[in-house]
């Protein structure tokens, strides 16, 4: 035996090994073949067992045992291109309107490309080893192995700069605010068109869901609203109103004695924008939290290369974004989202009933007011 190394006697396990064994046990790993029509719900139940399909299960189960409580407020980040895939219509739209989402950052392109689904326009399945030149030389646009026409870019352009130039946008906004008015245009269209139920902005609108972009400016919505402040437009995007109104819902949610989850679907800024809520309700306003409640995360980012978008929930927790005490109910499963979410949204369809719409767009004013309130409080204190 070394010296300096301590000895461990390996024999066969005794009571005692035995009892940790099944202390640091979840389940046994004994489950049922897999059977013709088994439901997505019941496969991941009973097949997900282990390496990251136990975390999706994990994920899935979260999900609808904690984070869709009655008393729980959800924050879905989007980032990565998953509109464009359909995933828009065929999963977060029918998860908003069971009440499984109260409100989402996205990126601004995302928002873009759902646009075209409200406008009619169509996108196609293709491979990802398509001659790009050729694409070009025909007008096509690729998104890996997604291709759609040129005309559907100007259409969408058009789209937003002849509504954005109508007096209901002459005004100072929060993106929130803008992708409402936006989405209440959208909704229309698609009642008009017959396509309700194919557009995340206009379903938002419809269930009052606020949509924040993070970035509003790194997309092609903003791009055209730069086009028409050189018209001489007077709409102007607020960030920092979106700063105050998203911690207001996250401050709301834990002042009233519910929980705050934040669901996401890749990383980036999205990421980041959802969960700085936290430090932004403790660290600069200085009132008494301690972290969202419940994290799940869908991602390919690895933690090593100390991005936030690979940072995991332990390192969150010491931002103050993630509470340590809920901690071990965290998830990050690293899966594409494009795998994850229908499965996800199959899941909880399956096993969680609907909850009643929060409707947080309509609370705003009282949302912020309160915020407001707590910050005087905390200013006084510190004698500011």
């Amino acid at each position: 035996m070394h010296p300096h190394k301590q000895h461990h006697d390996r024999h066969a396990g005794t009571d005692a090994n035995k009892q940790f064994l099944h202390k640091i046990s979840r389940q046994k790993i004994d489950p049922p073949a897999v059977a013709p029509g088994v439901s997505t719900a019941d496969l991941i139940d009973s097949a997900f067992l282990s390496y990251n399909g136990g975390r999706l299960r994990e994920g899935c189960q979260l999900f609808v045992r904690k984070m869709l409580a009655d008393n729980g407020t959800v924050g879905l980040a989007l980032s990565g291109a998953l509109t464009p895939a359909g995933l828009g219509m065929s999963c977060l739209v029918p998860l908003i309107e069971a009440g499984f989402v109260d409100w989402i950052v996205s990126t601004g392109a995302n928002l873009y490309h759902d646009t075209h689904y409200a406008l009619g326009m169509d996108l196609f399945q293709a491979g990802p080893n398509l001659p790009d030149l050729e694409l070009r030389e025909n007008q096509v646009i690729r998104i890996y192995d997604i291709v759609f026409d040129y005309e559907n870019l100007l259409g969408t352009d058009k789209f937003f700069r002849t509504l954005c130039r109508g007096e209901a946008f002459q005004k100072t906004m929060g993106t929130a605010e803008f992708h409402h008015l936006v989405g209440s245009y959208l909704a229309e269209r698609e009642a008009q068109t017959g396509r309700t139920g194919k557009c995340l902005l206009a379903a938002a609108a419809r269930c009052g869901v606020p949509v924040f972009t993070s970035s509003p400016g790194d997309s092609s919505i903003g791009m055209n609203l730069a086009a028409l402040m050189l018209e001489g437009g007077k709409l102007r995007i607020d960030p920092l109103r979106d700063v105050n109104q998203s911690a207001a819902v996250v401050w709301d949610a834990k002042a009233s004695g519910g929980t705050s989850s934040v669901f996401i679907l890749g990383g980036g800024s999205p990421k980041n924008f959802m969960l700085q809520t936290e430090p932004q309700i403790q660290e600069v306003l200085g009132l008494a939290e301690a972290g969202h409640d419940y994290f799940l995360q869908f991602t390919d980012a690895r933690p090593d290369t100390g991005g936030l978008s690979g940072a995991t929930p332990s390192e969150a927790m010491t931002w103050g974004k993630v509470d340590p005490d809920k901690l071990p109910d965290s998830v990050t499963c690293y899966i594409d989202a494009t795998a994850a979410l229908p499965l996800l949204t199959a899941y909880s369809l399956t096993r969680c009933e609907k909850r009643p719409l929060k409707r947080l767009m309509d609370k705003f004013p009282e949302l912020t007011r309160r915020l407001e309130a707590g910050y005087a409080e905390t200013r006084a204190k510190r004698a500011e």
